[in-house]
């Protein structure tokens, strides 16, 4: 081995780990985000869950086998008749240049307490290479722009379901009378619910990188039928399971002051006096005055509604109803940390497998073998990253968008659980980021109550951070990687 391809091997652990840590720092943060906002987990105890889940999904099930270019936004075969000789080194160049353009961009977001994708910075940077090592029009440009839909359709699809589920949750429980026995009734259902569909997301996205690796085809019939039979027993034994635990949960006292309910209530009569306003400015005479005297009484009913709003928010009944929720939060977002880790490991350990292959063996290749260390490299960076950055988009998902409670919280997790396995079973072939999927999520449950519980002035920034990923991710690239060509090949030291 020359001393130049020694060097390089170096620069792409270092880079693979450095991008490994900034995932962590950004992207894994969002898994765990709403469990320390809604206060179900501390900070301590999410860095410990999803340092252990991610880092197991990441180990055992990540792909030992990875495409060489990250979403095959080109085809790397065209590399050797136009660079010759150097293409191996070329393409190790733009993998290193597309990995420093990553982790640069996901830790400046972190810095400023964006969310951002790994998946649309990857992709983004691979593209900036492929423009200046394959040329632009050899970029498979319709595959740039279903990842654009993507970036739309799935924080819009998990805002949608987590804004519905919300409202029926606090229909169904926060809105009753006696909202602890509500919540004792309905908790078995939603177990029953959330298993069956964390399975579904453990099998056919968790688990897709085993599946390819043991040639078996999960949507096969028979596959597909015992991975049904499975969920349902599991839903159905945690269903049983959870009518046991709740059975001793104290309801407190029927009829006393439900802050939920009196927030809901104010809410609604905001809304009857913004259009009575209306009525009073085109009506005229004894109606105009009539008018008048509704909005007064609105207006009473509307202090007493925001009082009682804001008297027992302590309440034991609601604390007890949220403790009821807490598990729930707990155990979703450790199968989407499994999930992330098992398949957005590769963000960054499928580059660096592409490029340490392509210096050793001095090749191009259509796909890169992926080596046990290699994964493990990336899943102890990916929770180095989130021990040690992981807080600051914590805080922004988990406090900063809205304040989330765990019932909130769940909802949201949930959410984005369930349009992960929409995306993983349906053939729609939008690519869906976590990232944006549990944003969306969160800003359907602030909806969900009302405009005015979010802060639009961080999510205006948010989809700002969103809008820029992939061209600033092309241009870091392209810059890094006629910086890195400059140094190692225009020098005279990669020949």
């Amino acid at each position: 081995m020359t001393g130049i391809e020694g060097a390089l091997i170096a620069l792409v652990l270092i880079v693979g780990f450095y991008t490994a840590w900034n995932i962590g720092a950004n992207d894994v943060a969002n898994a765990m985000g709403t469990s320390v906002g809604s206060g179900a987990l501390t900070l301590k105890q999410a860095v410990i869950l999803a340092g252990i889940f991610e880092f197991l999904g990441a180990f055992l099930v990540g792909a030992n086998v990875s495409e060489t270019v990250r979403k095959k936004m080109f085809d790397p075969g065209l590399l050797p008749g136009i660079h010759g000789d150097q293409a191996a080194i070329v393409l190790a160049l733009g993998m290193i240049a597309a990995l420093l353009a990553t982790g640069t961009w996901l830790m400046f977001a972190s810095y400023f307490h964006w969310p951002v994708s790994t998946t649309h910075s990857i992709v983004g940077a691979v593209v900036g290479f492929g423009c200046v090592g394959v040329g632009f029009g050899n970029v498979d440009w319709p595959q740039v722009g279903l990842i654009t839909v993507g970036w739309v359709v799935s924080p819009l699809l998990s805002g949608t379901i987590a804004y519905v589920l919300f409202r029926t949750i606090l229909r169904r429980v926060f809105f009753k009378s006696n909202p602890v026995a509500a919540a004792k009734q309905l908790a078995p259902y939603l177990v029953f619910l959330v298993l069956i569909v964390l399975i579904g997301v453990a099998t056919f996205k968790g688990l897709k990188p085993l599946w390819a690796r043991l040639s078996i085809d999960p949507f096969d019939p028979r596959i597909t039928l015992l991975i049904i039979v499975v969920a349902s027993v599991a839903g159905f034994g945690g269903m049983v399971t959870t009518r046991r635990m709740v059975r001793d949960v104290p309801e407190g006292e029927v009829g006393s002051v439900n802050p939920v309910r009196s927030a809901e209530l104010s809410r609604s009569l905001d809304k009857a006096a913004a259009h009575l306003q209306r009525v009073q400015d085109v009506a005229d005479g004894p109606m105009n005055e009539q008018v008048a005297t509704l909005l007064d009484n609105i207006e009473e009913l509307r202090h007493g509604a925001e009082a009682r709003s804001t008297f027992g928010t302590d309440s034991t009944q609601l604390q007890h109803v949220e403790k009821i929720f807490v598990f729930l939060q707990i155990l979703t977002a450790s199968f989407v940390a499994f999930a992330h880790g098992s398949n957005d490991v590769a963000n960054a350990i499928g580059p660096m497998s592409a490029a340490y292959q392509a210096v050793v063996t001095g090749e191009v290749a259509l796909q890169a073998a992926v080596p046990a260390w290699a994964l493990a490299l990336g899943g102890v960076g990916i929770v180095v990253g989130l021990a040690t950055w992981g807080w600051r988009v914590i805080e922004t998902v988990g406090r900063r968008i809205t304040e989330l409670t765990p019932s909130r919280g769940f909802c949201a997790e949930f959410a984005a659980a369930i349009t992960i396995l929409l995306a993983s079973i349906l053939p729609l072939g939008l690519p869906v980021s976590t990232t944006h999927t549990l944003v969306g999520a969160v800003l359907g449950v602030g909806l969900a109550r009302g405009i005015g519980s979010l802060d639009l002035r961080v999510m205006r920034d948010i989809v700002a951070s969103w809008a820029i990923t992939i061209p600033v991710g092309a241009g870091l690239s392209i810059a890094f990687y006629y910086g890195l060509k400059y140094a190692l090949l225009d020098s005279g030291l990669g020949g």
